[in-house]
C-alpha cells in the first residue's frame, strides 16, 4: 500500500516549544535509559522470553507502585461482588498484561498477523469487505491485551487507515515506537489533539480510520459502563455518523506469549430513525457496551490502571 512506502512521522508542537532547556537534558537521559535498560535486553531475549520476562518483572514490581491503588479501586467498582482474593489475582494479571505488552513491543514486527502461528485473525474477510467497499469505517477497540497488534491486523490485510495515537513527552523515545509501529505495517499515525482534522480529511476521501474508545474524555458523553456513569468521548461515533460509514468493533485476546487472537465484530449502527446527537449517543452507548462485555470477558488483559471512572463514583461505591 503506497500510503506505508515511507514513514510518516507527526509530532504535536506544543509538547516541545514548551519544554526547557533541563527537560530537554532529562529526555535525552531517559532514551539513553530506555535503550540500555529496556529496549536493547528486551530485543535480545526475542519475543517469548521478552514477553514472560517482563511479565513477571512487572507484576512483582508494579503492586507496590501507588498507582496500584487505582487498578484495584476500578475492580472494586465494576466487580463489587468478587472478593479480596480475586480482585488480587485480576490486578497482577492486568499488572503481568502491561509488562508483556512492554517485553513485546521490541519484537512487533515480527509478531506478523498473517504470517506464522502468533496472530489469530478472526473474521478478516469483514476487512475485505470494507476495503473493497472504497468508502471507508471507523475503527474502535479498547485497551486489550497488546492493542499495538490490533492495528497492523488492520493495516497489514491492507486497509488503507489513518491510526490515532498519544505522543509521548520524551520526542526521542516517541520517534523510536513510532519508527517500530510503522516497520509493523501501521504506515499513517496522526496524533490525539492534532488529528481530528486528519481523521475527517481521511474519511472524506474514502479510508478508514482507527480509535481507542475506552478512556476518560472529560468533555464527552456520561454513559454507563458497569453500572456507573463513565465520561466518553463521542468523536468515533459523530465520524460515523457525520460521514455514514460503519463502526466496526475490534478485540484483541493474548492466547501466549506474543501470541494473539484478534477479532473483527459485526458492524456498530446506531438505532432506526435516529440522527444528528441522538444517533451519535445510541452509537457511544452501543462501543461502550461492546468495550465491557470484551473486558468482562478477559477481566485481566485489560488497561485498569486508567482512571476510567470520576472519583465521584468510586466514593457512592464505597471503595
Amino acid at each position: 500500500m503506497n500510503k506505508q512506502d515511507a514513514p510518516q512521522y507527526v509530532r504535536p508542537k506544543d509538547i516541545d516549544d514548551r519544554s526547557t532547556f533541563w527537560q530537554r537534558v532529562g529526555w535525552r537521559l531517559e532514551a539513553i535509559a530506555w535503550d540500555v535498560v529496556y529496549w536493547w535486553p528486551m530485543k535480545a531475549l526475542g519475543p517469548d522470553r521478552a514477553s514472560d520476562a517482563a511479565g513477571w518483572i512487572v507484576k512483582r514490581i508494579a503492586p507496590m507502585l501507588s498507582q496500584s491503588k487505582t487498578v484495584k479501586r476500578n475492580l472494586r467498582l465494576a466487580f463489587p461482588e468478587w472478593d479480596e482474593d480475586k480482585i488480587e489475582q485480576t490486578a497482577k494479571a492486568a499488572w503481568e498484561s502491561v509488562g508483556r505488552t512492554a517485553g513485546e513491543l521490541p519484537h512487533l514486527p515480527k509478531i506478523h498477523p498473517y504470517e506464522g502461528d502468533r496472530v489469530e485473525v478472526v473474521n478478516a474477510e469483514r476487512l475485505d469487505a470494507v476495503e473493497a467497499a472504497g468508502k471507508g469505517a471507523v475503527f474502535i477497540s479498547g485497551h486489550f491485551a497488546n492493542w499495538e497488534v490490533m492495528a497492523a491486523v488492520i493495516c497489514r490485510r491492507p486497509v488503507d487507515c489513518l491510526v490515532t495515537y498519544r505522543a509521548l513527552n520524551n520526542p526521542h523515545i516517541d520517534r523510536r515506537i513510532n519508527k517500530v509501529r510503522h516497520d509493523y505495517g501501521i504506515g499513517v499515525l496522526a496524533p490525539k489533539g492534532l488529528g481530528t482534522r486528519e481523521l475527517m480529511r481521511a474519511l472524506s476521501k474514502g479510508r478508514s480510520v482507527a480509535l481507542m474508545n475506552d478512556q476518560k474524555f472529560n468533555q464527552g458523553l456520561a454513559v454507563p459502563f458497569f453500572g456507573h456513569d463513565a465520561m466518553t468521548a463521542p468523536g468515533p461515533a459523530r465520524l460515523a455518523v457525520k460521514y455514514g460509514v460503519p463502526i466496526i468493533p475490534v478485540s484483541t485476546v493474548r492466547t501466549g506469549p506474543a501470541r494473539f487472537r484478534v477479532t473483527i465484530h459485526d458492524p456498530i449502527a446506531s438505532a432506526e430513525g435516529l440522527k444528528g446527537d441522538e444517533a451519535v449517543e445510541d452509537c457511544v452507548k452501543k462501543i461502550t457496551a461492546f468495550i465491557e462485555a470484551e473486558v468482562r470477558a478477559n477481566p485481566g488483559q485489560w488497561f485498569w490502571q486508567h482512571r476510567r471512572w470520576p472519583k465521584s463514583a468510586w466514593k457512592d461505591a464505597g471503595v
